[in-house]
């Protein structure tokens, strides 16, 4: 009778596991002359007996990081392989080592060399971390009560432009995208984010079905008087409470994952607008507990991290070295910051999703930023930016393969929240940046906001969703999340400033730090260059003003737009970007919230390239390029309306769809929610 090939699989991994075992504790006795084996039969048990101590104890290592906070989960994975082997040296008699830093610097050897041999066992593919949490979901995956009901995964692959996926798909470079279209008859279209298209307005609208209320990343809040950034956890508690109706698109037990807003979900891990640095939440520690404790879980994420630094700095000066234009300086604080988000973040949220199918969650939406976080310094188009996009096509291909596991059906619909636009940083094209221009047609003290923050935010998630309450290390971690928060905090708007001129790619805000909004007449009477000064700069296309005779208004060095109406004098600053721009400027440009001035970068006609406002070379927020074409694709039974979709607010009410044709929602109401 032949062995069934699952079984044949496990034996085989143990075999693996073993050699790798044996090679690694040979290797760390080589190079420690505190820890001896007498023979090699010692080494072989130690090894087998190393496999054994360490599927009993890492559970127990589970629950009591779990338990104490953060920081015992950082801990756990430098000293729970020590603790590990530590039992196992005692259980073989004749094996020697002089101290318990000795059995450290081996746990640390063992590790970066079982790394090694994973990974030239497998290529260096992502297909042992897959194989993982299938094993993982077939062994714990739970019994549900509605088995028959679907569940879809919501995935959102920030900022990926609709032409870069269509122009991969080409070129054959995203083989799991490719293989739903050919295959599985899976549809992408396009649609449309409108201003601003960035992640706090878009998420919104598809969580919430509100696209009113943000006009920018970030922007000063003239009832609170200081400046709201959507990435900071008590600003996006904010954001959400003043739009939350309690019917999002996760409200009938659905999950969010590392998104800015919750879309009312029952729970939430890594979600900005839930997140409290007093105290973390201790499922999230218990499942990057078990991920940690895993040799393959932070060994891969600890040597991929770094593996991604080196990457990064190769290819940063390769840039340098061809004097790619344009291009950004890329040090090693961002180095860093991109081993996070596209190493330890990425395969984090694959083992959170995973875990929630097990559960049989009916929903779930999760948000992964390589590509933006990558396109933002590298630009839209270059090898890094589009490398970032070919892993998460593997990251897609293994949810998949969990799906196909799970207790459940699933459906995984694939989004993107905005696109990406390239050019120029504004203050190298054009020698002086916009807050700088502002404060020199007006002599004005002007408090400028124009630093990127997009990529701190996640880190500081991290940290604080992780972080323990009421202990040591709890306390230590909100402490370091709190520093990362002030690290990338805006200034406070501080007394005697007139100005507060803010970049939010190449959408530049300009308000005067009062509590009413002025107008263009307004504007005229205090500051008379400021407007024309602004228009007739070769970096700005247009400006939007609201005039307390015509309404809102938008300005270009030829001619006037009246937002109302669309009456045309002289020259239209809008005709470049199309016909149906005018209506999402005038509803940007009516928000309580918009800027006494909103400030869009001069766009090439012919490249599409604009100028961002903030230090990056790949940005999105204001008008031009690819930043406004999302992408949506959907499995063939899941309905795409005929006409095209506009507005977030819209997509939202596409997806809610797909939860009722698949016989979701049965929790909300159409009446308002209880919020």
């Amino acid at each position: 009778m032949s062995v069934p090939a699952a079984r044949l699989g496990d034996l085989g991994r143990i075999l693996a596991t073993w050699i790798t075992s044996v090679l690694a504790l040979a290797f760390a006795a080589a190079v420690l002359p505190g820890l001896k084996f007498s023979s090699f039969p010692q080494l072989l048990l130690a090894a087998a007996a190393t496999l054994v101590v360490g599927a009993l104890v890492r559970p127990l290592l589970v629950v009591a990081s779990a338990a104490v906070g953060w920081l015992a989960v950082l801990l756990l994975a430098v000293l729970g392989q020590a603790v590990i082997l530590a039992l196992t040296l005692t259980l073989i008699p004749g094996v020697e080592a002089d101290s318990f830093w000795v059995v450290l610097a081996a746990a640390w050897i063992a590790a970066a060399a079982a790394t090694v041999v994973a990974w030239l066992c497998t290529s260096g593919t992502p297909e042992a971390f897959t194989a993982a949490l299938v094993r993982r979901t077939r062994r714990r995956r739970q019994e549900v009560k509605d088995p028959e009901a679907p569940g879809v995964i919501f995935v959102q692959l920030d900022g990926v432009p609709f032409p870069v996926m269509q122009w991969q798909l080409l070129a054959a470079t995203l083989p799991t995208v490719g293989r739903w279209i050919r295959n599985d008859g899976y549809r992408l279209v396009e649609w449309t984010p409108v201003l601003p298209p960035t992640t706090p307005a878009s998420q919104l609208g598809i969580l919430h079905g509100r696209i009113d209320g943000v006009p920018a990343f970030r922007w000063y809040d003239r009832q609170l008087g200081r400046v709201l950034v959507a990435n900071r956890a008590a600003d996006a508690t904010e954001i959400e409470r003043r739009a939350s109706d309690g019917r999002g698109l996760l409200a009938d037990g659905g999950v969010s994952i590392s998104n800015l807003f919750s879309g009312d979900a029952e729970r939430a891990m890594l979600t900005m607008s839930k997140m409290q640095l007093a105290r973390g939440t201790a499922d999230t520690r218990r499942r990057v507990a078990w991920y940690l404790a895993r040799p393959d879980g932070f060994a891969g994420s600890f040597f991929g991290a770094l593996a991604e630094i080196g990457r990064e700095r190769f290819e940063a000066r390769r840039q340098r070295r061809r004097d790619v234009q344009p291009r950004q300086h890329r040090g090693w604080l961002f180095a860093g910051m991109r081993a996070v988000t596209n190493v330890v973040l990425r395969d984090l949220n694959t083992a959170l999703v995973a875990e929630e199918m097990i559960r049989g969650t009916r929903v779930v939406y999760v948000d992964y930023v390589d590509y933006d976080e990558v396109a933002h310094h590298a630009g839209a188009l270059r090898p890094e930016s589009l490398a970032a996009l070919d892993r998460l096509d593997h990251v897609l291909a293994c949810l998949e393969a969990v799906a196909a596991a799970a207790p459940r059906r699933y459906r995984l619909v694939v989004l993107s929240d905005h696109g990406q636009s390239q050019g120029a940083i504004f203050a190298d094209k054009y020698g002086v940046d916009l807050a700088a221009v502002c404060s020199q047609l007006t002599t004005a003290r002007v408090e400028a906001v124009e630093q990127s923050v997009e990529g701190w935010g996640r880190v500081n998630g991290l940290l604080a969703d992780l972080s323990g309450a009421d202990t040591n290390t709890g306390r230590m971690a909100n402490g370091a999340a709190q520093r990362v928060q002030r690290h990338s905090a805006p200034p406070e708007v501080t007394a005697g400033s007139e100005l507060v001129v803010l970049g939010s790619g190449n959408l530049g805000l300009v308000y005067a730090a009062s509590e009413r909004r002025l107008t263009m007449e307004d504007i005229t009477d205090r500051w008379p260059p400021l407007i024309p000064g602004l228009v007739n700069h070769e970096g700005i296309s247009f400006i939007a003003v609201l005039s307390s005779e015509y309404g809102p208004l938008a300005v270009g060095p030829d001619g006037v737009n009246q937002l109302s109406d669309g009456k045309v004098t002289g020259e239209d600053p809008l005709a470049p970007f199309g016909p149906l721009v005018r209506a999402d400027l005038l509803r940007a440009a009516s928000m309580p919230e918009a800027p006494d001035l909103y400030v869009n970068s001069s766009v090439d006609p012919d490249s599409g390239e604009v100028s961002a406002f903030e230090g990056l070379v790949g940005s999105h927020g204001g008008l031009g390029g690819w930043q406004g074409r999302g992408l949506l694709l959907a499995p063939s039974d899941l309905v795409i309306p005929d006409k095209p979709i506009r507005g977030a607010d819209e997509l939202h009410r596409v997806l809610v769809g797909y939860l009722e044709q698949l016989g979701q929602r049965s929790g909300i109401t159409r009446d308002a929610a209880e919020v």
